[in-house]
């Protein structure tokens, strides 16, 4: 069962401010960042993983040592865990002992083998999106307390915002690339036209449907077959001037 959140104090939230703020002066890129996080959250209470989806992949973009990695991808594969229930619920999640928690099928056996005992993911996300999950793992049954999971609480909400903005940029960057992909495709077979057109001396209509007719009587696309126009035209040129 998905537990609710825990009080904090405003010292205890300005300390951890402090501390997250110094981070992110200290580091001069976001992987450097999530590394020094997950070690200062991992710092006294035993392993920490940062896990976050992106086109719906789910994986692990920052651990403190290969025991959360291990307990991290153990999840994915089993498609079911504590971080991945946090991640989509949107709610705190712990696993006081998994040695008598069998909320998660498969997984309990795998991250016992792994020596895992106790586990507490905490959602990450901004303006009600989820997209990942802060999680501490430890090796003893019964590490995570009050104290613990507010702290924690703190540096998954404050590591939301980086994270957040750093998926943002990638999303505008993805749809930067793929405009600018439609407008070159564009202009090539503007230029197929108007090649066409000065050959064929027939109307922009006329062809474009000659470019749409090669195009499916030889199964290519249709950027394809006016780049091929656009560089034979333009090696043709060449030869003459040479």
């Amino acid at each position: 069962m998905a537990d609710t959140p825990t009080p904090t104090t405003d010292e205890d939230a300005r300390v951890d401010q402090s501390a997250l703020q110094e981070l992110i002066l200290s580091t001069e890129g976001m992987t450097e960042f999530l590394d020094e996080l997950v070690q200062l959250a991992a710092a006294g209470h035993g392993s920490c993983a940062i896990t976050v989806r992106l086109d719906d992949k789910t994986r692990t973009v920052a651990s403190s040592d290969d025991l959360a990695a291990r307990a991290d991808e153990i999840q994915y594969a089993q498609d079911e865990g504590p971080c991945l229930e946090s991640m989509r619920t949107g709610a705190v999640v712990s696993a006081p002992d998994m040695a008598v928690d069998d909320r998660w099928g498969n997984y309990r056996s795998y991250a016992l083998a792994q020596g895992v005992r106790s586990v507490l993911s905490t959602p990450m996300g901004v303006d009600g999106r989820h997209f990942g999950a802060l999680n501490l793992y430890s090796t003893e049954a019964g590490t995570f307390d009050a104290e613990t999971r507010a702290q924690a609480e703190r540096w998954a909400q404050q590591a939301s915002g980086a994270v957040g903005v750093a998926l943002r940029l990638a999303e505008r960057t993805r749809h930067g690339q793929q405009l600018a992909e439609a407008l070159t495709s564009r202009s090539i077979i503007d230029q197929a036209i108007g090649i066409l057109m000065a050959q064929q001396r027939c109307s922009s209509g006329m062809a474009f449907e000659i470019l749409r007719s090669a195009s499916q009587g030889r199964n290519v696309k249709l950027r394809t077959i006016a780049a091929d126009i656009v560089r034979a035209v333009g090696e043709g040129s060449d030869e003459t001037s040479g």
